[in-house]
């Protein structure tokens, strides 16, 4: 049997076919090949078309089934991993009625702000173990207050993978996971926040019913089996936020696991086993995949909005012609620190990790005499790598360890330049592992399928392919290049 996995992030749709009986992909993909377009009508604003998603998905199905040859009668499980905190809307007869506010889009900070100041710190942190922030309640805050009209049309409020879901199944659901992602959820409480919904005016019938990431949540219909090019009555049966579903693909389940990932934005996701939260929520632990009232299992999320989309940005504008590997290397031909330039990655709206601020993107320390491409390539990998580390000095403070970081071989990961700093400036062993996002999702549908009986044996062939240890005779020069770069952001951001 199979099982089919999907990845609907903000820069293309990726898909992976798994054989279950022997663990391996047969089967994989990404649709478009260029990033997709993220509309910004104002600035700070970041949206996307909920049914060009779909569009790729059927025409990335089709192109996988035709040219590998897989029988669609063996696809049995279906699992969904989606860009998170953004926010998809749809009338009673579930046609969408604006574009996604996805999770770059930083308008409705100020609401969250005011909310958390409202409903009192110590409620929304010990209770929804965040600020309720720029993220996915409070983003439809905003259009209840600026789209007054629109918002009374509003049936559902979804999540982009329980849009995809109801794509394929015509079922509207969620899971605890998606609720606490879009801050929704009371932990302590173990429901929807009352307070939460009630502050901002919402009806709790706006939401999805919420189910595990790994259960029975619906059948393929007929109407999109034939778009698909599958079998009617597969069973949609795993669905995760980006980052918890990274994790999960790299089978980190348990407390003092960590993961990282360094596609469009860049992640360093722990497993904590207690409740926790940043008093400042610079960084934000949701219900992971696998928590449970009685197990909790918290996925603590550092965010950096700049990461591939930086790498995307410099490719087009300061490397036109130039491939990501010819980039990596030129950027290893310059020694640590990038001999006094700088970059800060935070060009891609308002960082969580900043307390919320947006800063941009920016450039220091240029000598027109000294300095060439070469320069900013290696500072700008060396600037995403520092965020990383000053995320993960929040995660410690919290009382997480971090030794050891698993990330898929893939994206800014291939870097050499990028791995290596990262390692050295946090101190952490890197483990690559050949996955992604997509294979995640469908060994989640094989578990959530009953496929497989254990998470154990979901990961018995995942495949270790590099490691990356702290190199020695770096670690002083990478940790003045960095104190250099934070003293940079540090002027940058008023602190």
């Amino acid at each position: 049997m199979y099982a089919i996995g999907y990845d609907i992030g903000s820069s293309s749709i990726k898909c992976a076919i798994l054989n279950c009986a022997t663990g391996k992909t047969i089967a994989q993909g990404s649709h478009p090949t260029e990033e997709m377009a993220i509309q910004s009508p104002r600035p700070g604003w970041a949206e996307q078309d909920p049914e060009l998603w779909w569009q790729y998905v059927v025409l990335l199905t089709q192109r996988l089934l035709r040219d590998n040859n897989v029988e669609a009668a063996r696809v049995n499980a279906i699992g969904i991993s989606y860009q998170m905190h953004g926010l998809v809307l749809v009338d009673k007869n579930r046609r969408v009625l604006r574009p996604s506010i996805i999770w770059c889009d930083s308008r409705a900070v100020e609401i969250g702000r005011k909310a958390f100041d409202a409903l009192g710190n110590e409620f929304c942190l010990s209770r929804l173990l965040n600020s309720p922030g720029n993220f996915t309640a409070s983003k439809l805050k905003w259009v209840k207050e600026n789209e007054p009209a629109l918002y009374k049309q509003v049936y559902k409020a979804m999540l982009p993978g329980d849009f995809i879901a109801m794509k394929l199944s015509g079922e509207i659901r969620t899971s605890i996971s998606g609720l606490s992602e879009g801050i929704f959820w009371d932990f302590e409480r173990n429901a929807v926040s009352t307070e939460l919904l009630n502050y901002y005016g919402i009806a709790p019938d706006l939401l999805a019913e919420s189910s595990s990431s790994f259960s029975h949540q619906g059948m393929l219909t007929h109407t999109a089996a034939q778009e698909l090019g599958l079998q009617e009555g597969a069973v949609v049966a795993y669905r995760a936020g980006d980052q918890p579903n990274n994790a999960f693909s790299l089978n980190v389940l348990n407390p003092g696991e960590v993961a990282a990932t360094a596609g469009t934005s860049g992640v360093v996701y722990g497993v904590s086993g207690k409740v926790c939260y940043d008093r400042k929520s610079r960084v934000n632990p949701f219900a992971h995949v696998n928590h449970t009232n009685d197990q909790p299992r918290l996925g603590v999320l550092l965010c950096i909005n700049g990461t591939g989309i930086q790498n995307s940005w410099l490719r087009k504008n300061v490397a036109a012609g130039m491939s990501y590997v010819e980039m990596n290397a030129q950027a290893a031909t310059v020694p640590v620190g990038s001999e006094g330039v700088v970059v800060i990655p935070f060009g891609n709206g308002a960082e969580r990790v900043l307390e919320n601020r947006n800063v941009g993107g920016q450039v220091f320390g240029l000598d027109f005499n000294r300095h060439s491409r070469a320069h900013i390539l290696r500072a700008a990998q060396e600037g995403i790598a520092f965020s990383f580390r000053y995320g993960v000095d929040i995660m410690k403070e919290m009382g997480m360890n971090i030794d050891v970081i698993r990330a898929g071989h893939t994206n800014m990961f291939l870097s050499p330049v990028f791995r290596q700093t990262v390692a050295n400036c946090t101190g952490a062993r890197i483990e690559l592992y050949d996955t992604d996002g997509s294979q995640g999702a469908a060994r989640g549908a094989a578990v959530g399928a009953r496929l497989y009986a254990s998470f154990a044996d979901a990961f018995t062939s995942l495949t270790k392919v590099d490691e990356v240890h702290p190199a020695a005779d770096a670690i002083g020069e990478t940790e003045s290049a960095y104190k250099n770069w934070l003293s940079r952001l540090r002027g940058s951001a008023g602190e």
